[in-house]
């Protein structure tokens, strides 16, 4: 067999493997998390028409597409290869389907001037859509943001809980039971991630686009810690921290906003008493800056026993700068 059909026969085997794999992976997903089997029926492969897509918009799973370059590249690829994993769609009406996965490959077929595009149809009610939608992503797409993954993970997480506390779970030990099957801790448990990661970023879900994007696109602007502080509040009170994180050469630190929290406390702050408050901080933190330097002593006999390990007190400076600097965030 000629080398360049040994690897299209190669390539085709590994793409009926990773078809195979979206919707097997899915419906793991769907029984570890809901605790019973995903409500599968027959599925049907055909070429559908790219005007008949919609989006999926049963939840927002917050995926963001790929960019402009990249897109262009798989476009390409797809001129030269064609599609060799279909999308995963489901019918909403006649003549329309939701895309569950592969909303990047319909983008690329579409710049590559495609008019119909391989899919495999699903029966899929939306608890199975969202699952579907998020889980390969979660465990095959790289560099996925925490607020893309927040999103997903709470897509997940409503959907759980919408499905109830199921009776066949419940006993004496109801407690005990509700902590052993709580929907964070199933989410958690399949995707291999902590419960507390996936607080974090579910919670990081609260920041208003306007921040998220600043978060994603310039996380010098704004750190983690300073938007899981800014997230405590509501979304009119938001508005205020917008402006404060896109002042150019300026990043807002964490001592800055547990000021604020502590003069404007969540959920609710006057946009103005936030300013107000911010600029408080910026002035304690430049007076410290030009106070003239204080002195410090230590007793170095408490010391003494790790002094031992450095060869100057320029090394010892440095790594109490290091963890002074850590502390103030």
């Amino acid at each position: 067999m000629p080398k360049a059909n040994m690897n299209d026969m190669l390539k085709r085997r590994m793409a009926a493997t990773q078809q195979a794999s979206e919707l097997q992976t899915s419906d793991e997903a769907y029984q570890r998390i809901f605790r019973e089997k995903a409500p599968v029926g027959a599925s049907q492969l055909c070429d559908l028409p790219l005007d008949k897509l919609v989006s999926f918009f049963t939840a927002d799973i917050g995926f963001r597409p790929y960019p402009r370059a990249k897109l262009e590249a798989f476009s390409e690829q797809l001129q030269e290869d064609g599609l060799f994993v279909r999308i995963i769609a489901r019918p909403i009406s006649t003549d329309k389907y939701e895309i569950l996965s592969g909303h990047n490959r319909v983008a690329a077929a579409k710049l590559a001037g495609w008019s119909m595009i391989p899919a495999e149809v699903v029966e899929a009610d939306d608890a199975r859509a969202i699952v579907i939608a998020t889980s390969t992503n979660l465990i095959q797409r790289q560099g996925l943001s925490i607020i893309e993954r927040g999103k997903a993970y709470k897509a997940l997480l409503d959907a759980k809980n919408r499905q109830g506390y199921r009776s066949d779970m419940q006993s004496s030990t109801s407690g005990e039971n509700h902590q052993k099957y709580s929907a964070r801790a199933l989410v958690a448990e399949f995707f291999g991630v902590t419960e507390y990661e996936i607080r974090k970023a579910v919670k990081l879900t609260q920041l208003i686009p306007e921040l998220s994007d600043i978060l994603e696109d310039n996380p010098k602007q704004l750190n983690f810690a300073c938007a899981d502080l800014i997230a405590d509040y509501d979304t009119e009170s938001q508005k205020a921290f917008i402006e404060i994180c896109s002042i150019e050469g300026y990043q807002i630190n964490k001592a800055a906003m547990q000021h604020i929290t502590r003069k404007c406390p969540p959920p609710t702050a006057d946009r103005q008493a936030v300013f107000a408050a911010w600029r408080e901080a910026r002035a304690a933190a430049e007076k410290r800056l030009t106070a003239p330097p204080r002195k410090i002593s230590f007793d170095r006999k408490q010391f003494a026993p790790y002094l031992e390990k450095f060869s100057s007190d320029r090394e010892i400076e440095k790594l109490f700068l290091e963890f002074l600097r850590e502390r103030a965030g």
